[in-house]
């Protein structure tokens, strides 16, 4: 049940004591959490903020997160906005939300709208202690990789803080997400109510420029999608980090990431989640195996879970509460479940991802899941990454093409050894695919694209 009266993010940042040393780092300024609360970075406008609808639109995660701590309580909503929002998006996010302001640190950005901005200023010690407000906050998010008009997701600080217990101290987060997206802010909000250090990526910032940063802080919990780890496990900078925690959500956790952090980081405790912006955070899976065990199902640690037309459903007090300006939009059924869209299997006593209902390629007739072909191709001990993408055909309507990112791609025996290992990674997957499938070509390249919440981006036919 949610408290009458909740304490908001600033309240929870003091009342976790945070040690003298914990602090929020960017990559041009470091605020330490006993002067964040007392702060204020609105030059003494933020009355003229109290029961707005307010678009947090700052290029910097810093400022953001600056943002967030100061207005939660005091702005009735707070729309949080990801740095890649092209004009058109934010004409879009603002219309729907019924923004009245914009908070932002570029003032030469197109926004598409005529509407108020307050510029993110310094950090001013002891002014937002003026005339302190307590009112419900609601925090809005767009779905993670949303193209074209944005889905605009409401949720309340408590269902965000859901799965966030009390946590050491000691520690120090990173993350490879924006904390501008679900997965991103979790694990800001988990940093920053535990009293816990946290490091920053900045717009523009080379990866390894962050992790030297994260190296110089000690950075002992870091969390991405597993497609931002396997870049990371491609590049020289792996040995930069020495974790003692690795998380990866957002995307299926197969087998070969799996196995592949654990040689990397042999000394850290792996975790996989499993989270969406509507659903919320759903469990976490602890043993280093792929997929979730079947006694999830129908209840675990506060989430109810059901399976119907293979697709998870979830319902629990951490999911979102609606979509913005969008009435023809149903976020949860009348039992208050919500549809993942994330097909599963299961296999013995555990459930497997076969991957998105959205993103099924029709072959012949025949529904192909290109994560579930993924999987079977990234267990090649030579395959770093692939992704399955469907080809028009005129006799089939679409074929399956396999792009294949090697993990030595760069040598030379590499190339030579190219007609063999097609060969092979075909060959395990007739193994283990029904033969609608198996990839009819198989294209190695040197790299993949991911779009800005660190997932593959997947093209259609």
């Amino acid at each position: 049940m949610t408290p009458a009266n909740p304490m908001r993010l600033r309240e929870l940042i003091a009342a976790a004591r945070p040690p003298k040393c914990a602090s929020l780092r960017g990559a041009g300024a470091t605020f330490a959490y006993d002067e964040i609360p007392r702060g204020a970075i609105f030059s003494g406008r933020r009355r003229e903020l109290e029961g707005k609808s307010v678009l947090v639109a700052a290029a910097s995660q810093l400022a953001s997160a600056l943002a967030l701590i100061e207005l939660d309580g005091v702005a009735s909503r707070l729309v949080i906005c990801p740095p890649d929002f092209t004009s058109e998006q934010l004409d879009s996010a603002i219309a729907q939300a019924e923004v009245d302001a914009i908070l932002c640190d570029d003032p030469t950005k197109d926004f598409g709208a005529d509407v108020p901005r307050y510029p993110c200023g310094p950090l001013v010690a002891g002014e937002a202690r003026k005339s302190w407000l307590k009112r419900d906050t609601e925090w809005v998010l767009p779905t993670s990789g949303a193209t074209g008009a944005p889905k605009l997701v409401a949720h309340s600080l408590e269902a965000l803080l859901g799965a966030i217990g009390p946590g050491p101290r000691d520690i120090v987060w990173a993350t490879f997400y924006d904390i501008r997206r679900y997965g991103g802010l979790q694990i800001f909000l988990r940093a920053a109510t535990s009293g816990a250090t946290m490091v920053l990526s900045e717009p523009g910032e080379a990866l390894a420029d962050h992790l030297a940063r994260c190296r110089e802080a000690g950075v002992t919990h870091i969390s991405g999608t597993p497609s931002h780890w396997r870049k990371l496990l491609m590049s020289p900078h792996v040995a930069m980090l020495a974790p003692e925690y690795v998380r990866l959500s957002g995307e299926i956790a197969d087998r070969a990431i799996l196995d592949a952090l654990r040689a990397a980081y042999p000394n850290a405790r792996i975790v996989h989640a499993y989270a969406s912006t509507e659903a919320g955070v759903g469990f976490e899976v602890s043993d280093g195996r792929e997929g979730f065990p079947a006694s999830f199902v129908g209840g675990f640690k506060g989430v109810d879970m059901r399976v119907s037309d293979g697709s998870l459903r979830i319902r629990s007090a951490r999911t979102a509460t609606r979509y913005i300006g969008r009435d023809d939009l149903r976020l949860a059924d009348d039992e208050g479940f919500v549809d993942t869209d994330d097909v599963v299997e299961l296999r013995g006593e555990r459930y497997f991802f076969k991957g998105r209902r959205a993103g099924v390629i029709n072959v012949g007739g025949l529904k192909v899941h290109p994560e579930e072909v993924e999987q079977v191709i990234n267990s090649h001990g030579e395959v770093r990454m692939s992704l399955v993408r469907a080809r028009r055909n005129p006799i089939m309507g679409c074929v399956i093409v396999a792009d294949v990112v090697l993990t030595s791609a760069a040598e030379p025996q590499a190339r030579e050894r190219r007609a063999a290992l097609e060969n092979e990674i075909l060959s395990t997957c007739r193994e283990r695919l029904e033969r609608h499938k198996v990839p009819a070509v198989i294209e190695f390249v040197s790299t993949l694209d991911m779009i800005a919440s660190g997932k593959l981006a997947r093209r259609h036919a």
